[in-house]
């Protein structure tokens, strides 16, 4: 498939999808950042952007009007298009704010079940702010991440771990000088006749428990100095700081949103690359049909997926374009090259 950059909308350009060009149960990942619901309307003055609804000046760059259940209508006639362009294994990251997010939620357990939400993600989108107000200081926003079966996508995204978290998860130092920290090497559960039930050292595991391994493997891991053993004969597993990938990533996110955007509803890049790397395999078809200035896409290209975007606004097409132009062709990554469709026009042709 070659990558889309499709104007028009997005309604029109899913059920293009669907009945044209047959991508029913293809699409591995989608991303959408819809409007708000905020009944306002955000510019672009002079290469300079408005991230504030209801700006005076400037050129429209989307109307954010739809409110209430009009919008809510309007968002799931969407995700039920959206929902059969997935394949089995596909997610879907729907970002929304926190005043309509849980209304959205009930939309989208309707459409995707309840059994496939995995997670409401809180998103710190900004500094603390300090003006008065009746409420606590908003610096965050919401993700639902939803699944469209058990099978979906999982590359298990990790994160470095700080000075803290070393010193924390690791408080113990060798005589090199490498941090580490110990683990039990028997676990809940007892075997009658497997090879995690054989005397390790002359001792057997305590009742009711394991060798997480078998005892080849633990006699193994002694010679090579990697069990710990207490004063009183405990053994315990050696897990040393550098040979771990990091921590697993938690659903606080804290990814604040670009000082000066091309773009209303730009978002960090680094927020997409995790969410495509994570959700996604080389090859593999990321969509958002609310792409703004094409952060999604510029990701999915550079990760080496292929890409769809949607949207009606001249500025964002125009937002995107510029942010594709700007990724250069090396030996590893190539130019983006897509089509450039006219949905009206596409669909009187086909």
């Amino acid at each position: 498939m070659r990558n889309m950059l499709i104007k028009g909308d997005n309604l029109k350009a899913l059920k293009y999808l669907l009945e044209v060009r047959n991508l029913a149960g293809r699409i591995d990942l989608v991303y959408i950042d819809p409007p708000f619901a905020t009944n306002g309307n955000f510019t672009i003055t002079d290469g300079r952007t408005s991230t504030i609804s209801n700006s005076k000046n400037g050129d429209i760059a989307y109307a954010d009007k739809l409110v209430g259940k009009d919008f809510i209508d309007y968002l799931k006639a969407r995700l039920v298009l959206l929902r059969k362009l997935l394949s089995e294994q596909g997610s879907i990251y729907l970002h929304i704010d926190y005043k309509i997010g849980h209304y959205v939620k009930v939309a989208m357990d309707e459409v995707f079940g309840m059994e496939n939400f995995r997670n409401d993600i809180t998103r710190i989108k900004c500094n603390p702010k300090n003006f008065d107000r009746l409420g606590y200081g908003n610096v965050k926003d919401m993700i639902l991440f939803y699944t469209k079966t058990s099978r979906a996508i999982w590359n298990e995204p990790r994160e470095k771990y700080t000075e803290r978290d070393l010193e924390k998860l690791f408080p113990k130092i060798d005589k090199n000088g490498k941090r580490y920290t110990t683990v039990p090497i028997h676990a809940p559960g007892e075997t009658q006749n497997g090879e995690s039930n054989r005397p390790f050292k002359g001792m057997m595991p305590p009742p009711g428990r394991h060798w997480r391994t078998d005892a080849r493997t633990l006699e193994q891991w002694d010679e090579e100095g990697l069990i710990e053993w207490s004063s009183t004969g405990n053994p315990r597993k050696i897990i040393y700081a550098d040979e771990r990938e990091g921590k697993r990533v938690q659903d606080v996110w804290e990814f604040k949103d670009p000082q000066y955007p091309v773009y209303p509803t730009e978002k960090n890049a680094a927020l997409l690359d995790l969410i495509v790397r994570t959700s996604s395999n080389p090859n593999g078809i990321v969509l958002d049909c609310f792409c703004g200035s094409g952060t999604t896409l510029k990701a999915a290209h550079l990760l080496g997926r292929k890409w769809i975007g949607i949207d009606q606004s001249e500025l964002a097409l125009k937002a995107t374009i510029e942010k594709l132009d700007q990724i250069d062709g090396d030996l590893f990554t190539a130019k983006p090259d897509y089509e450039h469709i006219e949905i009206e026009r596409a669909f009187a042709e086909a």
